[in-house]
Formats: C-alpha cells, sequence, structure tokens
C-alpha cells in the first residue's frame, strides 16, 4: 500500500482538460470612488454570480478572484486591480497561468452604444472605443474572444463621456438592473455549459 501511495503522487495526476476551463473577467475599477460607477458593471455581475453562490473572492496577483464548478465545468472569476486600461496585464496573466483557451476567456464589460440594460454575447469585435478592451486585444494580439457587452446607454448630447461612465447608476436605473443582471449571469452559465451559440440565441437583446 506504502509504494502504491509513493507511485501515485500528486504531481501524477491527470491534468484537467483546458475545454472545460472557462475564465470569467468583469471589468471595473477598484477602489472606493469606482463603486457603483457605470464602467463596473462587470465587478457587479461578478459580485452578484459569488453572492448567489455563496463564493468569496481573494486577492491574488493582478485582481480578486474565486473558483467554482457548474456541471462538470471549472469556472475562474476574476475582477482584475490593474485599473481597467490595463485590465488586459490581469487577462493574460490569469489565461496563462490556469491554462484557459482563447474561445473560454469571456469579458463582461459596459458599452455605450446599447439602450441601458441590454445585453448582447459576441464571439470578436472591435474595441468600440473601449480602454478596457483595448488592452486586452493588445495582451492577447487579437480582437477575436468572446464578450457580453452590458448597455449603459450613451449620454445626453453635450455631457461627457468619461463623466458619464464614471459617474453612479441614478436610483431608477439601480432599481431596474437586476433583471438584466440576472439574465447576464444566466447567459454566463449558458455560455460555460452549452457553447456561444446557444447562449447568444436564448439571451442576447435582453
Amino acid at each position: 500500500m506504502n509504494c502504491l501511495k509513493r507511485i501515485f503522487k500528486r504531481s501524477d495526476k491527470p491534468k484537467e482538460d483546458p475545454l472545460k476551463k472557462f475564465l470569467i473577467v468583469g471589468l471595473g475599477n477598484i477602489g472606493a470612488p469606482y463603486f457603483n460607477t457605470r464602467h463596473n458593471i462587470g465587478f457587479k455581475v461578478l459580485n452578484s454570480f459569488a453572492k448567489e453562490r455563496e463564493l468569496s473572492f481573494e486577492d491574488k496577483r493582478y485582481g480578486a478572484i474565486c473558483k467554482t464548478r457548474f456541471k462538470g465545468k471549472s469556472m475562474l472569476l476574476l475582477k482584475p486591480s490593474t485599473l481597467m486600461n490595463l485590465s488586459g496585464k490581469a487577462v493574460r496573466y490569469w489565461a496563462l497561468k490556469e491554462n484557459i483557451q482563447l474561445q473560454n476567456i469571456l469579458i463582461v464589460t459596459d458599452d455605450l452604444n446599447l439602450p441601458f440594460g441590454t445585453i448582447r454575447l459576441k464571439p470578436k469585435g472591435s474595441d468600440g472605443g473601449h480602454n478596457g478592451l483595448k488592452d486586452i486585444q493588445a495582451q492577447l494580439n487579437t480582437p477575436n474572444y468572446p464578450r457580453i457587452r452590458f448597455g449603459i446607454e450613451s449620454p445626453e448630447k453635450g455631457y461627457n463621456t468619461v463623466d458619464f461612465v464614471l459617474g453612479k447608476w441614478t436610483d431608477k436605473e439601480l432599481e431596474a438592473m437586476q433583471l438584466s443582471i440576472d439574465k447576464t449571469k444566466e447567459q454566463i452559465l449558458s455560455f460555460v455549459t452549452q457553447g456561444i451559440q446557444e447562449a447568444m440565441n436564448k439571451h442576447n437583446g435582453v
């Protein structure tokens, strides 16, 4: 028996299939001034996801992470601590560290070009002027990574865009947004378990 124990060392265990591992990234800025701002909807979605499953984030290199499993799939949730404009550094580091395939990286981000509360999953796309997505594209060396865009609507004409995305949600928006957050969480699970096409068919445009 002792010989068997020595033979089957931890390092001898088969590695997990990388196709069953997923990196779910919610974009945002760390720090109290950014809490509950429109630009932090990615953090808000992941916080809701983790709370629902009684998960806790732990501060690690380049971000706060927690791990969970769902229907045989491993999920690493990441909230980058690099600030929005350097989000790609955290995404690249954890994707390489955990051996996660490009098609299994999912970014949750705000989008000025969609009506408030609209969610849309895409397998690839341009950064659309979003600095977080711009850095992710630069770090991954491709725009071909999945993302869920959560509509925050563009500000009224003449309103400064930076002030708008870094502004707080209104009370009316906070009351109305929970349904879209819930649908975003459902879409994340559909993406992980059923694939991107099925997830797009079920939830896009909500």
